[in-house]
């Protein structure tokens, strides 16, 4: 059990309770964690900080605890968890993925850093993340790019693209993300892993983040649905001063895994909706319509969905982007170190009024009612997760032209944002796999439920998992 290969090919879930059951020590599980990410951690540039004295230190106190009979109840004892470098860690750096914060020091734990240690993971390291985590690639300035292990020449995807890639290749079972435009989901499809946006107010940005606009929430990327649930269970836990929060399960996301979904109406969408120009590759196609296949075998009703929104209507919201992008905190004098797509969002956020900016916000919840009376009819809707397999290092950015360069991730992602403008959870999960340029690369599908049901979605992608199952990654140990 205390052997490498096997330790990393155990879930979250299962490395828990290993660890529980003393069959390995958290100090052990740890070890082979800070192992594996110095070396295919580097492979793939999962990580921008390794922090082992921390880790060593938490994964001692948890040891500790276990032996006092007073850690058994925590649900990822000993499971080693990565923070993605968008969320402050106390004592460690935090760079956003850019040079204008190269020094910054975080004051304290995020609220979802803290749930998740409470929880019993150990903080091993910060994963990589694009600059303020703004587009759907990982190719930070400050650092090497993030690659799926699937294909080396290829990019894990963004913003959560260090942290996908961690999974992937097996150094973890579980890794911190968030997720604004898709940013858990498109690492999740790009590197054959699991990715669940939660309903908006799921997650609480507390005790020191805001709600804002609405649009990000924190997550987590995982190799199995379960481990996602489990996950879920911890990270829901509020903060004072929330301003909405969806009901809870009855019992817990962990327990909807294991409960019969249906029957489902499901709907199919395969058109683009974001950008109306984006050309959808047959395997991304194919594995939405594999998945509603098996849906479908497994006594679920499956409709075509209507297009919910036109292209156009997107182009609305584009105040609100860039005014996120201006609020990063950059100081003046460091303006010049950020990237050509993250000058030219600032300086297009410039020029929003405050008119065009509630207007934006207006949008938003007039499209919301619009896209749920479109696919009123369904409980699910299934979609690619992207219109493409994972993107080849470079061939999105664009520093000569970041407006072409807004309009290439668009047609990249174009179902991902709905969730995020609407609050919808939507899940990503690996179901297929197919040969482009003669190597192997995963695609995924996207499963989109009705705000509020994160654990009806949860039960549908386990029913999902357990009837058509994906393999593990190249990284990662698993079956074949």
């Amino acid at each position: 059990m205390t052997a490498g290969a096997d330790l990393h090919a155990l879930s979250a879930l299962d490395l828990a309770a290993a660890v529980r059951r003393r069959d390995v020590s958290a100090a052990e599980v740890t070890e082979a964690a800070l192992a594996a990410a110095e070396e295919a951690g580097t492979e793939v540039g999962a990580f921008v900080t390794l922090a082992p004295e921390l880790a060593a230190e938490q994964a001692a106190a948890l040891d500790r605890r276990l032996a006092d009979d007073g850690a058994a109840d925590l649900k990822l004892l000993g499971v080693p968890c990565p923070i993605k470098d968008l969320n402050m860690v106390v004592g460690l750096p935090m760079q956003g993925g850019s040079a204008a914060l190269a020094g910054f020091v975080a004051p304290y734990d995020d609220g979802i850093v803290t749930r998740l240690r409470e929880a019993g993971t150990v903080m091993i390291g910060k994963t990589s993340t694009p600059e303020f985590g703004l587009p759907c690639y990982t190719e930070p300035d400050v650092g090497p790019p993030a690659r799926t292990p699937w294909d080396l020449t290829r990019g894990a995807g963004g913003s959560s693209g260090g942290a996908a890639a961690a999974v992937a290749a097996g150094i973890v079972p579980i890794a911190q993300a968030s997720d604004g435009g898709g940013s858990i989901r498109i690492p999740a499809a790009s590197c054959g892993i699991v990715g669940l946006k939660p309903s908006r107010g799921r997650v609480s940005p507390g005790p020191y983040g805001v709600e804002g606009a609405g649009l990000a929430t924190g997550g987590v990327l995982t190799r199995t649905v379960r481990d996602t649930a489990a996950a879920l269970d911890v990270l829901s836990v509020g903060w004072p001063g929330d301003a909405a929060r969806p009901a809870a399960p009855s019992t817990s996301f962990l327990a909807a895994c294991d409960a019969a979904p249906g029957p489902l109406r499901i709907g199919i969408l395969t058109t683009p909706v974001v950008a109306a120009d984006a050309v959808v590759h047959p395997e991304a196609a194919a594995a939405a319509q594999r998945a509603a296949g098996v849906l479908e075998g497994l006594g679920h009703a499956v409709d075509v969905a209507p297009v919910p929104f036109e292209a156009e209507q997107w182009n609305a919201f584009f105040p609100i982007w860039a005014t996120m992008a201006l609020s990063a905190p950059v100081p003046e004098a460091a303006e010049e170190l950020l990237t050509p797509l993250t000058r030219w969002l600032r300086d297009s956020g410039r020029g929003v009024t405050a008119v065009e900016y509630a207007t934006a916000i207006a949008g938003i919840q007039r499209l919301t009612r619009q896209v749920a009376t479109a696919w009123d009819a369904f409980d699910v809707v299934v979609t690619p997760s992207l219109a493409q397999p994972p993107a080849p290092i470079g061939s999105i950015r664009d520093d000569a032209d970041p407006a072409a360069d807004f309009e290439a991730q668009k047609r990249f992602t174009p179902w991902t944002s709905i969730a995020n403008l609407t609050g919808a959870p939507s899940i990503s999960v690996p179901i297929h796999r197919a040969a482009v340029d003669g190597v192997q690369l995963p695609f995924g599908a996207m499963l989109t439920g009705r705000f509020g049901d994160d654990a009806l979605l949860l039960s549908l992608a386990a029913q999902l998992e357990a009837a058509d199952p994906w393999p593990a990654p190249p990284g990662a140990p698993g079956p074949a």
